[in-house]
């Protein structure tokens, strides 16, 4: 075992590939209210932030405040669509099956959208109560709360910790808490993880080697 006692991943765009998908429902949503954007707009602008904040930013899109009901609607359109067309991401289960450490996952996504893109894509047996939640804590990403509780909960500090995360507010949320931060580029739209993770990579495959 390398320098890392325990690994911690993010959930989206690490463990399964929903970005795309969620993002779909969003750009769909919002059009609706008069957005006019596109997914790659909001794969730029919506990553890695709350639903509450991407909330915020669709009101400044469209000039008016979003329909209170916006984000009950989209989570039960996102969890029908995840049920339908989620998949793993490329590569994750030859690394959950190779690296030697335990590991768990952080997300700031409720635990119940956790449970079942994990379900989905077959791994949530992998992480059986090693799920953390920011919503169980009321605290989201770059705050590193979540990452903090599970290090303490899997019996580790911080620095024999690795955050593997896919964006910037997750790679920010992991230093702040004085954890390394593994930056997964694959789907990394601006550009901007090399200069804050503490180390990137972009085949999800590499990271055995990295953690060895």
């Amino acid at each position: 075992m390398g320098k890392y006692k325990c690994v911690i991943f993010d959930c989206d765009g690490v463990l399964v590939d929903s970005e795309t998908l969620g993002n779909t429902v969003l750009v769909t949503m919002a059009n609706a209210l008069g957005a006019n954007i596109n997914l790659e707009y909001a794969l730029k602008h919506f990553k890695g932030g709350t639903i509450q904040g991407v909330v915020k930013q669709i009101e400044v899109l469209i000039g008016k405040p979003a329909p209170n009901n916006f984000i009950d609607n989209y989570r039960k359109t996102s969890y029908e669509l995840f049920k339908k067309e989620i998949q793993p991401v490329k590569g994750i289960v030859e690394v959950l099956n190779n690296i030697k450490q335990p590991f768990c996952v952080a997300s700031s996504g409720p635990e119940e959208k956790i449970k079942l893109n994990l379900e989905c894509t077959g791994l949530l047996n992998y992480f059986e109560n090693k799920i953390f939640s920011c919503y169980t804590i009321q605290k989201w990403k770059p705050d590193p709360a979540v990452f903090l509780w599970a290090a303490e909960t899997m019996g580790y500090n911080p620095e024999e910790c690795v955050v593997i995360e896919d964006s910037i507010t997750g790679v920010r949320a992991a230093r702040n808490g004085g954890f390394d931060a593994f930056g997964f580029t694959e789907h990394d739209y601006n550009n901007e993880l090399e200069k804050e993770a503490t180390l990137t990579f972009d085949k999800m495959e590499q990271l055995i080697r990295l953690l060895k």
